[in-house]
């Protein structure tokens, strides 16, 4: 993408369009569309499909969706739990709660070529935990200061790869992750992902 385009984007001052649920804030979808299309009119977008052409992915950690959004040439992809009003997960999510899941994370593939991407600054932070639960915050070698993967996550990531009889160190080296305790929290879908589609040859 050339450097001026997700200036533009990134520059867009998108206050007035922020939409306030409880504590949380959403960019309003239909705006983030239209600004996309003004600052690319070749712009695309695409809902992931899997297994059985479904929408979502289901998983024990809950139920996800995926959105591509191609700028210029280069595609960005986002995913995106299936949340209450809460933002906690749903593991029996509505159709309704699918879609709008859906929206939300357009919004936020759109942010990762710049449009708002200052609004989303902080909301990986574990919810719930107090301050002083630095767990979740480490200094990765190669990667800065991250945010790590929670408990639950660990925990499901290790029963995959005891279930699938992975060799850690391969599946380390592939992510270039020095340990599992040390994933990135941005980086379990994708790991998660290819442990399930391990089980799933191996059945």
């Amino acid at each position: 993408m050339e450097p001026s385009v997700f200036k533009k984007l990134y520059e867009t001052n998108v206050n007035d369009q922020i939409e306030k649920k409880g504590s949380f804030a959403y960019l309003s979808w239909p705006y983030a569309i239209a600004q996309l299309r003004l600052a690319d009119p070749t712009a695309t977008w695409e809902v992931k499909r899997f297994e059985g052409d479904l929408p979502y992915q289901k998983t024990e950690l809950g139920v996800f969706v995926e959105v591509s959004v191609s700028v210029q040439g280069i595609t960005l992809s986002q995913i995106h739990p299936v949340l209450d009003s809460r933002n906690e997960p749903l593991l029996e999510p509505s159709a309704f709660d699918i879609n709008t899941s859906i929206q939300r994370c357009l919004v936020k593939a759109i942010a990762l070529h710049g449009l708002g991407l200052k609004v989303y600054a902080g909301e990986d932070l574990p919810q719930g935990e107090s301050k002083g639960a630095t767990r979740q915050l480490a200094s990765v070698k190669g990667k800065g200061e991250v945010v790590l993967l929670t408990d639950r996550q660990l925990g499901y990531i290790n029963k995959l790869v005891d279930e699938t009889k992975a060799d850690v160190n391969q599946l380390l080296g592939f992510f270039g992750f020095d340990s599992l305790e040390h994933i990135p929290k941005s980086e379990v879908n994708r790991v998660i992902r290819v442990l399930e589609q391990n089980r799933k040859e191996a059945a």
